[in-house]
């Protein structure tokens, strides 16, 4: 695909996204299971359940554009992923394996995050107003889990590790 106009790149930007939500929908469950925290384990499950949503979003949005979702892989997410899998296998002590998915988590909502606020961007600029809500309520809930996450972090769960 040709990038010459924003629209173009919009397109390119919301299969990127994708790409990356069905990599996290993959990883989530992992994550969950490697998690010792319960609050932990129950925060990466539901937003596994968001991720499924955001997954139809996107899909929904390409339909509207008379486009596919499919077609690109997006390595920055695959990156994230890779570097959360390496902390699992190094088999940390579980309180420290715990800080250490919270910040996995938390690159990876940062992500995501910049992600949507571009693209949400981009909708508006395009005119297509419904399409930039839609991403907003994404960005809106990537922002919740990240606080969520922090609130985990700050806790307890980093004061545990330390000890």
């Amino acid at each position: 695909m040709e990038l010459e106009t924003l629209k173009d790149l919009y397109i390119a930007e919301l299969k990127d996204l994708y790409s990356a939500e069905k990599q996290l929908v993959k990883a989530l469950p992992k994550m969950a299971k490697a998690a010792n925290d319960p609050e932990l384990q129950q925060a990466f499950r539901t937003h596994l359940k968001e991720t499924t949503q955001h997954v139809e979003r996107l899909e929904q949005i390409c339909r509207e554009l008379g486009v596919s979702p499919r077609g690109k892989k997006c390595v920055g997410m695959e990156g994230l992923i890779e570097e959360g899998s390496e902390l699992i296998k190094e088999d940390p002590d579980p309180d420290v394996l715990d800080a250490g998915l919270i910040s996995a988590a938390q690159h990876v909502e940062h992500y995501e995050m910049a992600g949507y606020g571009t693209v949400r961007t981009y909708a508006r600029t395009l005119g297509f107003e419904s399409q930039a809500e839609i991403l907003q309520q994404t960005l809106d809930e990537e922002g919740r889990t990240d606080h969520l996450l922090t609130e985990l972090a700050e806790s307890g769960i980093n004061v545990e590790a330390e000890v």
